[in-house]
């Protein structure tokens, strides 16, 4: 269900409703698009037109939003139903909503009645759809939403205590809803967060379909990660299934900021993931999807890789058929890279006929550069 587009771009759109050009910019420029799961027919105009695109339908795992109404649920379970049935966590009294996010209450992800509903309604709202699959949020790593465990399990004697029980009980949960979803042919992306810091989450929760990587290279504009940490992210683009990388770029608007994290990402997508078809690609601002992100490297065409990956000094290095990927991961030291005779930027189609580069080319800490070569 992936295909070779005329980029390598991802489309995380599911905020504000999509417009009919953008549609169509999505169909010139993505590979991969995530949805809400209302957008039925925006999905199914996509696969009449690029069958090889991959379109996801959006759900949380860990949040139902009290502001839904029943026909427009992006949580796999409605507001009404976990009330109804227990299944929105508490302290004493009072539902658990999440911190920053008003509306948006915990759900008692430790039920495995929760976990069943959730499930079965999830694969029984991709019937008579276009899309391949899910793509699960808040797939959560730590308590980013001041949930306050043991404030919650002291009167619930089955919630844990501790984020581990948490991660434990979503880690059930990605299990039993990939297995129903590869049941019905549909696959499940969740949005697996820091799975740099246990070996083996990328691949255990990735093993239904593929991964979401939201903060790829790191947390934000000015929070980029060291090197250490930015390389321990890189094994994600080895698999299993799909791959979505958002790498941090600033900025909110119709059109690219132009800073740098946009194309230093692009680059490390390139160096170490080669383009695969099953890789995807954006760069945008924090929570930044009622849009389309692009700017014209996405579209460059690098073709097969002519060798490994070389670091020379903080330089990462790959050479390709129509050119060099290049990129450093140091966030205090720079690097010269060498560029073949002729290389120029891409241009604004993403064809090799842009900005003519020198030879060699000065990088500074967390920026990259695609070159090409006519």
């Amino acid at each position: 269900m992936t295909g070779t587009g005329p980029g390598v771009g991802a489309w995380l759109r599911y905020g504000e409703p999509i417009a009919p050009a953008e549609v169509d910019f999505a169909v010139a420029h993505y590979r991969t698009a995530v949805l809400q799961p209302w957008e039925r027919e925006t999905a199914a105009r996509l696969k009449d037109a690029r069958p090889g695109m991959t379109v996801l339908a959006y759900r949380c795992l860990s949040s139902v939003r009290v502001f839904e109404p029943p026909e427009r649920c992006a949580s796999g379970i409605g507001w009404a139903e976990a009330r109804d049935r227990g299944w929105i966590a508490r302290r004493g009294d009072e539902p658990v909503e999440w911190d920053s996010y008003p509306g948006h209450f915990q759900t008692r992800v430790w039920d495995p009645a929760y976990r069943a509903a959730w499930t079965e309604q999830v694969v029984a709202s991709l019937d008579g759809t276009a899309f391949d699959g899910v793509m699960a949020d808040n797939d959560v790593f730590e308590d980013y939403y001041g949930l306050r465990l043991p404030a919650i399990a002291s009167a619930d004697p089955d919630a844990p205590a501790e984020v581990a029980g948490l991660r434990a009980a979503l880690g059930e949960l990605v299990e039993t809803a990939g297995r129903a979803l590869a049941d019905a042919g549909r696959l499940l992306v969740p949005n697996i967060a820091e799975a740099r810091r246990e070996p083996g989450r990328w691949r255990r929760h990735a093993a239904w379909g593929g991964g979401f990587e939201e903060c790829w290279l790191g947390w934000g504009d000015d929070a980029m990660f060291d090197a250490t940490t930015a390389a321990a992210q890189l094994e994600q683009l080895d698999g299993p299934g799909l791959a979505l990388l958002r790498a941090p770029s600033g900025g909110h608007g119709p059109a690219w900021d132009g800073s740098p994290q946009g194309l230093y990402g692009l680059a490390l997508f390139w160096i170490v993931g080669a383009g695969a078809p099953r890789l995807s690609y954006t760069a945008t601002g924090h929570n930044d999807y009622s849009r389309t992100p692009w700017f014209p490297a996405m579209d460059a065409d690098l073709g097969q890789p002519r060798g490994p990956v070389h670091r020379s000094g903080r330089v990462w290095r790959r050479r390709f058929e129509g050119g060099v990927a290049a990129a450093v991961l140091d966030e205090e030291v720079g690097g010269t890279v060498a560029l073949p005779p002729g290389a120029v930027r891409p241009g604004p189609r993403g064809r090799p006929d842009g900005e003519p580069l020198p030879r060699r080319l000065r990088l500074r800490p967390h920026e990259g550069v695609i070159a090409l070569t006519p």
